[in-house]
């Protein structure tokens, strides 16, 4: 028995109550086990007994040790206690007056939640009537426009009511030489016919002029495109549940299990079986859901790669071969943003347009409004928009990607 002060341990003192005794042995629990933290008896320690071996202490220094520790933690709480005390009664009400007592404010009038207050409102005051000003420059723009469209049009109205009336009386005059003069007569009317003829070639036919249409140009407002970005992304980004449609994914490309992750492998993988959804050579990839109106804007994680393209694509985008009909952006079945390197560009139908990017964006936000025709891509982390294309897109669009180095993922 390893124990601490170990010996026959003192009986009750006289007067006392006797203790509790062990239900095994019917001694006296006058020891501590401190392996199974209990109390035992002489016996539970002794030859046989259960606690044998096990590191024993006297019962009355456990209950001293316990004793102390409990007048270290009233200590301490008595220190806690005061610490908090101070704390209400010294700090609090300085920063409660500082919060609501204008006189104690570094701004002379205002508490620091008044400041606060003023400060969204001026801001949103501001924003308020710049969107108020910008709003009303369009809608003047806009009136202009229809204005001008509709004048071009009465004009044109006039001057072929004035053709038709001309090749109406040119008509009737040549008709009557015809029916009416006999062959010396329509002879001596030869200048006379040359020159009618003449007069109604002169008149052309119409032809489609851009300046009879309205030109919705007139509402590209950069400062509005900003704002609503900002407004929709902030509701929108993300939403979409965008994942990957295996079938199509390039055997250069590894896809996660849940189908929002793509790899690049340099090596072609031998284990994805060929099929005619599937891109053979371009390590590209289309997603399993299409959009056909509304409004959709879902975010891709690009930070892990220097060669990608995130944008939207036809249906009937080419799958096989090494060709541009099957190479994002060089067709007329995708636009993309694509990043090389250091690179930027916005590409469609072998059109690429260099973009000027001030960083690397960690993520890349797509915004597909279809009612405006608008294909959007921008930086979530700061909502500035990179590029905005307008197009009449003429058929359902996936979402597409590419990758040729390390990783990209759809952020969900």
């Amino acid at each position: 028995m390893s124990a601490e002060g170990a010996g026959q341990g003192p009986g009750p003192e006289p007067g006392s109550e006797p203790g509790p005794l062990c239900p095994e042995h019917g001694q006296a629990l006058n020891w501590f086990c401190c392996s199974e933290r209990r109390l035992v008896c002489a016996a539970c320690t002794g030859l046989g007994g259960r606690c044998r071996g096990h590191r024993i202490r006297r019962a009355e220094k456990r209950a001293e040790e316990l004793r102390n520790k409990i007048v270290d933690q009233c200590e301490r709480l008595q220190l806690q206690s005061a610490t908090i005390t101070k704390y209400v009664a010294d700090v609090l009400p300085g920063k409660n007056q500082r919060a609501v007592d204008p006189t104690a404010c570094l701004i002379p009038g205002q508490s620091t939640a008044s400041a606060a207050r003023e400060l969204v409102i001026q801001r949103l005051g501001l924003v308020r009537s710049l969107c108020e000003s910008e709003e009303q420059r369009l809608l003047e723009q806009v009136h202009g426009e229809e204005e001008r469209a509709h004048q071009s049009i009465l004009t044109q109205r006039v001057h072929w009511a004035e053709a038709l009336q001309k090749l109406d009386t040119i008509r009737s005059s040549l008709v009557d030489m015809l029916t009416h003069l006999d062959d010396l007569q329509l002879i001596q009317k030869e200048q006379e016919i040359f020159e009618r003829t003449e007069e109604a070639e002169g008149i052309l036919d119409p032809k489609e002029s851009e300046k009879l249409n309205f030109n919705e140009k007139c509402t590209r407002s950069p400062l509005l495109t900003q704002l609503w970005a900002t407004a929709i992304l902030g509701s929108l980004s993300g939403t979409e549940d965008v994942r990957m449609d295996e079938r199509t994914v390039s055997p250069f490309l590894q896809l996660s299990d849940d189908r929002r992750t793509l790899t690049f492998n340099a090596k072609k993988s031998k284990a994805c079986a060929d099929g005619p959804e599937r891109f053979d050579h371009w390590p590209n990839a289309l997603a399993d859901t299409s959009f056909q109106a509304g409004l959709h804007a879902w975010t891709v994680n690009v930070q892990n790669s220097c060669a990608y393209k995130v944008g939207v694509a036809l249906g009937q985008l080419p799958r096989k071969g090494s060709g541009s009909d099957s190479r994002l952006g060089c067709n007329a079945f995708s636009w993309v943003f694509s990043r090389y390197g250091q690179d930027f560009r916005f590409s469609h139908d072998g059109q690429h347009e260099p973009l000027a990017l001030l960083r690397c964006p960690a993520q890349l936000g797509v915004l597909l409004d279809l009612q405006a025709q608008e294909l959007l891509f921008y930086e979530p982390a700061s909502g500035t928009v990179l590029h905005i294309h307008h197009a009449s897109f003429p058929g359902p669009l996936f979402p597409v990607f590419a990758v040729a180095d390390q990783t990209i993922s759809i952020v969900h």
